[in-house]
């Protein structure tokens, strides 16, 4: 049976500008002058003001973050565009005003690039010195297409001999992939390509020293007990081989040197360094915080004159053709669309300064000293309070920005941690507690390293009321193993 019902909700729905400014506010430096550029590029209505002597850039803002506008970007509306400008066809291209006067003597500043041989390339050109037929050469080619970054053939022999077939048309076996896999692939430097695991990967590097001594043992060592070794089970092996403790040592010497992934000294080369530009900069000056925001963050846009003008001749037009009507919707969407943009970019700014600044102020005395002991507990909602913005506003800005300090460039939500008591009732920052955790390890002998009951004694010990389950999870967030596992000989 069908019936009609009326039903009375709340729904909160985002408008795609409220999407799009969220968007800019999670976005770093670079990131947002790309969508800057963009921007400015796909908006004809939008220029960059940044190296315009007529228009004076006068918005900034305050000490709170507030913004004061100059009053300069006037309300446009759709009655003030110049049509006639806007449809001429008298422009001059940019083109007919340059002249090529640059003499043959000039000096050329351009920057030459390094260029790097690509992994695949460097093993290709190996490969290719072997005397091969021409279907072994394109099945070795293919082998090589395979591996991963680290060096390694990590699919199975079967897989290879189906994609064979299938991709190239070549019908071959598992043998004879095989044997192009053992004697010419594992034969390519650097030593350890074209291994399947990481067993194999350290036996092909061991056996390319001709088990010269202590090499030898250190073959045997991972060839017949492997898991024993990762496991260090150091007691296992020496009765296993009746060896001492100082044969072992050199052995696991000789091990420790092998290249666990092979092919990522290689592949590092051709990857360009990474540099972090920071969002915001804390210094301190006459003993007193004082925060800047990049000002690669803050570009100076403007609506453009022409734009502002083009209805001038529109509004003495008697008669209006039905293309001036069209042109002057696009140009009023255009208009809509740089206003909100600059309002967006300006929004951005100041929360971002609002957030960063209730920030500095919480962690003030941390800030002045350096003293990571004196970092306070803080979590989102501590700043969502002071700042009046939502948790997930203060997410974005903390999770992808950068501050550069005194005491480094670190991302934003390094600053945030939990809160535990101690023994004396006061809060303190889970991250005092990691730091603490993290100097006791790399204090500790490592010949007998501390277990966590003993980590959790001697944090009680200082004051720090934890449990055992806890250290095991700041260990693990630390990146650091359990003792047995950090043990040396």
């Amino acid at each position: 049976m069908l019936k009609q019902d009326l039903k009375l909700k709340q729904l909160l729905k985002l408008s795609p500008q409220q999407i799009q400014l969220m968007k800019l506010v999670q976005l770093p430096t670079l990131a947002f002058e790309e969508v800057v550029k963009q921007e400015i590029e796909e908006n004809p209505a939008l220029e960059d003001n940044s190296h315009d002597e007529y228009y004076d850039s006068v918005d900034s803002y305050d000490s709170d973050g507030n913004y004061e506008d100059s009053g300069d970007n006037e309300i446009i509306d759709a009655s003030d565009i110049n049509i006639d400008e806007y449809l001429s066809d008298d422009e001059i291209p940019n083109y007919r005003t340059q002249l090529n006067n640059y003499s043959e003597d000039d000096e050329e500043k351009k920057l030459p690039f390094a260029q790097y041989e690509s992994f695949q390339e460097h093993l290709s050109f190996q490969l290719h010195t072997f005397r091969l037929t021409e279907e072994e050469e394109e099945i070795a080619d293919f082998i090589l297409g395979n591996l991963d970054d680290d060096g390694y053939l990590r699919r199975e022999i079967s897989s290879i001999v189906d994609d064979l077939a299938f991709t190239q048309g070549i019908y071959t076996n598992e043998k004879t992939v095989e044997i192009l896999l053992v004697n010419y692939i594992q034969k390519l430097e650097p030593i350890g390509v074209g291994a399947r695991d990481l067993q194999e990967c350290l036996l092909l590097q061991l056996k390319a020293r001709n088990y010269a001594e202590p090499a030898e043992l250190a073959y045997k060592i991972i060839d017949e007990m492997f898991d024993a070794f990762t496991k260090k089970h150091y007691n296992k092996i020496q009765q296993r081989f009746s060896i001492s403790e100082e044969e072992l040592k050199k052995a696991i010497n000789e091990i420790e040197r092998l290249n666990p992934k092979p092919g990522k000294a290689f592949t590092n080369n051709s990857k360009n360094t990474e540099q972090i530009i920071p969002d915001f900069t804390i210094r301190i000056v006459n003993g007193k915080l004082e925060l800047t925001l990049n000002g690669r963050n803050a570009p100076e846009l403007k609506i453009s004159r022409e734009y502002s003008e083009m209805l001038d001749t529109y509004k003495n037009t008697e008669h209006k053709s039905r293309e001036q009507k069209d042109a002057v919707m696009f140009v009023k969407q255009k208009l809509d669309s740089a206003k909100w943009f600059i309002d967006a970019v300006k929004q951005r700014q100041q929360t971002l300064y609002i957030t960063m600044k209730s920030i500095m102020d919480y962690q003030k005395e941390y800030l002045l000293t350096g003293d990571e002991e004196r970092i306070k507990p803080m979590i989102l909602k501590d700043v969502a309070q002071v700042t009046g913005l939502d948790i997930s506003t203060i997410s974005r800005v903390a999770n992808s920005k950068y501050v550069n300090t005194p005491y480094g460039t670190f991302l934003i939500k390094n600053l945030f941690s939990e809160s535990l008591i101690n023994s004396e009732g006061d809060e303190v920052s889970t991250r005092e507690i990691k730091t603490i955790l993290q100097e006791v390890v790399d204090n500790e002998d490592p010949r007998k390293p501390l277990t966590d009951d003993n980590l959790m004694k001697i944090l009680n010990d200082k004051g720090y009321n934890i449990a055992r389950r806890t250290i095991a999870k700041y260990r693990d967030l630390l990146n650091i193993p359990v003792a047995r596992l950090r043990k040396k000989i």
